[in-house]
This record gives structure tokens, sequence and C-alpha cells, in this order.
């Protein structure tokens, strides 16, 4: 049986910085399905983020990840650590001998896909799926100039890419240009269970948000849209701001500055099932995206949304992508909030219904899964198109090795 072939059960091996946030829950979501299909999958995570939440995630899937899963320091930004980093990640390539190491992330895409630039590096495929990351830096920048170079360098040891958006997609190709490695679009999904009506809470407030409190994320844009509310329309509407992160000091301070902090809540990080009952309309401010979970996530429960025109959000909205708005704005993002506190709730309703109707048919963990496995597949077909698998298997998983 040649290798790549449908009936191959797979040597997975997953590389992530920070356990949390979208990326994580993407990570998450494919490991355990690819190993419910039976292949052998293990993970490498950051220790220093994720907190208690995060743990318990990994612990919880540690029976059923056959390659193991290690944590170690990894710092978002390059650290003088990160040879340290490296080493593990390539002991554990050299103990687990993948068929494929799929790198997450912009620091995790470079610890899975550095050893490939090495002498003598192992013999697998080489994965990479951004998640945004190095992409969301404004181009021109010292920054972003930096990164670029880095993602020029590393394309050549890439040989699929899996890029979880069509504007990632478009702008790899703008600020790299690299087109030798194989690729695919592959968009984030969620479980069908994940595809019922959101209640509210009785005391639901009227807007909500929820995610990582930093600056590409908008929320100071909010602060500043529902001060204009208050002031222009006859409602005193309150948020729920549900996350943490760097600003989250720095937005306390701004709604109290502009009088707003009897308006707004901050309750800290929860899981999107559990925010999302305690608001009415999510806001989506964001400056950056690359194809947000949290958006995906509240249209699957019909919740009625206003998110701005950013990354990949328009491919989430399909057919209803005209209702995005101008991001960075709070007369817009004011305007878009009155309006909706003044629609008829039914048809709110049935707007949100529209969404979910379109997110439910293409943002599936199933055809997520089947899309990845099949770049997988491609790319070791194209990789290894001469090896055949040995006839004894391998204690951990039905492959033979290389």
């Amino acid at each position: 049986m040649a290798v790549g072939t449908p009936a191959q059960k797979l040597r997975i091996l997953h590389v992530l910085r920070a356990p949390l946030g979208g990326l994580f829950r993407h990570v998450v979501d494919l490991a355990r399905e690819q190993a419910a299909r039976g292949h052998a999958v293990g993970l490498v995570a950051d220790q220093l983020t994720g907190g208690d939440r995060a743990t318990q995630t990994l612990a919880e899937m540690q029976p059923t990840m056959q390659l193991g899963i290690t944590r170690i320091a990894m710092h978002r930004n390059p650290y003088p650590t990160d040879f340290l980093v490296l080493g593990h990640v390539m002991r554990r390539i050299r103990q687990c001998r993948p068929d494929v190491v799929h790198g997450h992330g912009s620091k995790g895409g470079f610890f899975a896909r550095a050893p490939g630039l090495l002498p003598g590096a192992a013999d697998c495929v080489r994965a990479y799926t951004p998640h945004g990351g190095s992409f969301n830096y404004k181009p021109g920048t010292f920054i972003n100039g930096v990164y670029m170079m880095a993602e020029a360098a590393l394309a050549r040891a890439t040989d699929m890419f899996l890029f979880e958006s069509a504007f990632i997609g478009r702008r790899f190709d703008e600020r790299v240009g690299y087109k030798k490695s194989m690729r695919r679009i592959v968009l984030n999904g969620i479980a069908e269970t994940e595809t019922v009506p959101v209640v509210p809470n009785a005391d639901a407030a009227e807007f909500l948000y929820v995610g990582e409190l930093r600056s590409a994320k908008g929320i100071d844009t909010l602060i500043d849209a529902l001060k204009i509310v208050t002031e222009r329309t006859r409602h005193r509407p309150r948020a729920v701001l549900v996350g943490s992160g760097p600003d989250e000091d720095a937005l306390h301070a701004h709604a109290r500055r502009v009088g707003l902090e009897d308006c707004i809540e901050m309750p800290g990080a929860m899981p999107a099932s559990q925010a999302f009952p305690r608001g009415r309309i999510l806001l989506v401010p964001s400056r950056a995206e690359s194809l947000p979970y949290v958006v995906i996530e509240a249209a699957g429960g019909q919740v009625p949304m206003i998110a701005t025109n950013v990354g990949g959000i328009p491919e989430i909205f399909g057919p209803y992508a005209d209702r995005l708005i101008a991001c960075d704005n709070a007369e817009v993002l004011a305007s878009a909030m009155a309006s909706e506190l003044d629609r008829d709730p039914a048809q709110l309703k049935q707007r949100a219904a529209e969404v979910r109707d379109f997110v439910a048919s293409y943002f599936t963990i199933s055809n997520m899964v089947d899309s990845v496995i099949a770049g997988y597949r491609d790319a070791l077909a194209a990789h290894r198109p001469a090896i055949k698998l040995a006839a004894s298997p391998l204690p951990t998983s039905s492959h033979t090795g290389d």
C-alpha cells in the first residue's frame, strides 16, 4: 500500500505555541477527530499560557494521543530560549517518527518547519497553518518585514500550506509569494451540536464581546461607539466584554474616562458557549482577523452580530457579507448598534438564521478534518512517491515507519 493512500493510518505531530483562543480550539478539534479516525497523533505546546483550562483540556486528550503531549516554555516573539524549544521539537520528531509535522501559528510554524532547513532533517511532510499570526502585522512596518523574511525562508521547508481562509492565502501571495509548495484552503469548522440557537439569559446585556482584550480586536472602538449610542438615542445599553488580555487595565480605564463604568461588565475569560447567553447582540469590532472561531460559533448559535469587514470574516458571512461594517470607526459602529437595537426581534432572529444556515453547510469539523487529511495525503504522495509500507506495524499505530 503506497504512502498517502486513503487506507493508511498516519502519524501526525501538531506543534503550536499558546493553548488558548481559536488556534487552540482548531488544533484540539483536529487532533481529537484525527485520533478518532485511527491516526496516531501527538502535540507540542507552550507551558506558559492557557491556565487551568488548557491543562484540563490537554489532560482529557492525553489518553487518545498515541504520540503523547509535551509542553515547553515558548514565547510569542523571538526569544533566547527558542533554540531549546527547537531542540525539543527535533527530539520529539526523532522519537515519534511522524509522517506529518503540522505547525500552527507563527511560532508553532517556525518550530515545526525550521528543522527541515537543517542537514539530516527527518523524512516527514511539513504542513503549516498560519492562523493569521505574522500575516496580521501592518505592511511596511519593521516587524512585518522581519516576519515576512522568516516566512519566505521557512516556505522552502514547507510541503503543504493549509490556509484557514482565502484571505490569508492572498496575503501570503502578496507578502511572500512562494509558489513551489502545495496549498489548500481549509475552513475552520464547528460541530453539529453547535448549530442550536442560543437563548439569551433573562438579564442579558444588549451587547456582548467575546475574545482577547488587545488592540487588534478594536474594543476601544466598541467603548467609544457605546458612548455615542448613549448620547444620541433613548437607549443606555449595557455591554459585557468577555475575555482577558494585555489591554484589560487600559480598557477599564477607557470605560471610566468616558463615563461608562456602570454600563460595562468585564467578567474575565470563559468558553464562548457560556458567554453567548450573557448578551443579545455580539459585537466583533476587530481591526484584523484571519478566520475567527467566535464568529463561526456565534453564527452557528444564531446569535445576532455586528462585525467588521476584515480578514476572513466575509468568508464566514458568505452571501450576507454586505452586512459587515468598516473597522476602526466608532461612528459607523454606533450607527449599526442603534439600528440593531431598533430592529424588530423577529427580523433580528431571521437575519441570524440566514447566516447560521450558510455556516452550518460549509464550516463543519467533518469538512475541516477531511480537507486537512486529504492535504496531508497529497503532500505525502508527492514527498515519498516510491515508498511502501512494511509488513510489521509500530506498536502505537498501523503505520510501519519511514
